[in-house]
């Protein structure tokens, strides 16, 4: 009885959350065969018996490898709940990941519950309004997310994870690099206000020359989103992927890779990686909330 009553539960639970997602006038598809690919992939995770978040996030992400990288696909003149799966940058990657997993995780197998899900992790509040619903950054991502149910920071649990204090205001006092922002001193307002609650924010990540060492790389588990701290000023988190692990515990990062121009697993280890990169300090840790 008690197991019926807790897949009624969350029955109820998926069909709210469905429910709530945005219309299908207020969405933007990359074609018309957007809704076919996310419902045969979402049919394969559901087949592949994997019943844990990071098990299906590494399982969703091998189905992405050589998808094509490309950037700025949220970007229109008016905001909308942009749906492509062909396309990727690492934030989109990330999201896609995300949708996904928590699709499956939820029994549902249908693209318009992944549409909810996709909206709920982007969006402040789970709603998209404007541009400036939009969570842009990575801090405020886990936060808003986290309070919400849909994902965890394990950064802090890593072992020798430290802190970090920034203000976090790169857009508006980079507002040319918007569109949305440019000649629209309204939204930059808007976005402002956001980021005047990240004035000093103290954040935790774990040092990039720690990631070598034995009881780090065993804390990180498969399937763990990351981002990457930048020294950039104004700025918490300059790109996003996936923790992979080989036979041996070495950790590696899987990413809708700029410079590979695809999805891809990165050859060299998450170590190697940033030892030589001047901007990156480290990694902050990210897990979807069972």
């Amino acid at each position: 009885m008690k197991k019926l009553i807790s897949l009624f539960v969350a029955a109820l639970i998926a069909c709210a959350v469905s429910a709530s997602a945005a219309s299908i006038q207020q969405m933007r598809f990359h074609c018309d065969k957007d809704t076919i690919k996310i419902n045969e992939l979402l049919k394969k995770g559901y087949e592949s018996g994997l019943k844990t978040p990071n098990e299906l996030v590494v399982f969703y992400a091998f189905q992405l490898l050589g998808t094509p990288y490309v950037a700025h696909t949220l970007e229109g003149e008016q905001e909308m709940l942009t749906i492509n799966i062909d396309q990727l940058d690492c934030t989109t990657f990330v999201e896609t990941l995300y949708a996904l997993t928590r699709t499956t995780l939820n029994g549902r197998d249908s693209w318009r519950d992944y549409a909810s899900n996709l909206e709920n992790l982007r969006y402040r509040n789970g709603e998209m309004t404007d541009y400036s619903s939009r969570l842009h950054y990575i801090s405020e991502w886990i936060v808003n997310n986290r309070g919400r149910g849909n994902l965890v920071e394990a950064t802090p649990d890593i072992p020798t994870a430290d802190y970090l204090v920034k203000n976090i205001n790169f857009m508006t006092t980079h507002k040319d690099n918007y569109a949305s922002l440019k000649d629209n001193p309204e939204m930059v307002e808007n976005i402002r206000k956001y980021e005047g609650g990240y004035r000093n924010h103290r954040m935790p990540y774990v040092k990039k020359q720690w990631l070598n060492r034995k009881d780090v790389k065993a804390a990180f588990k498969a399937g763990d989103f990351v981002g990457l701290v930048t020294k950039i000023e104004g700025l918490d988190i300059s790109h996003l992927g996936i923790v992979y692990k080989d036979e041996n515990g070495q950790i590696y990062l899987l990413d809708a890779s700029m410079s590979g121009g695809k999805v891809q697993l990165e050859k060299e280890s998450m170590f190697e990686m940033l030892r030589h990169s001047k901007n990156n300090l480290g990694l902050r840790v990210f897990r979807i909330m069972e």
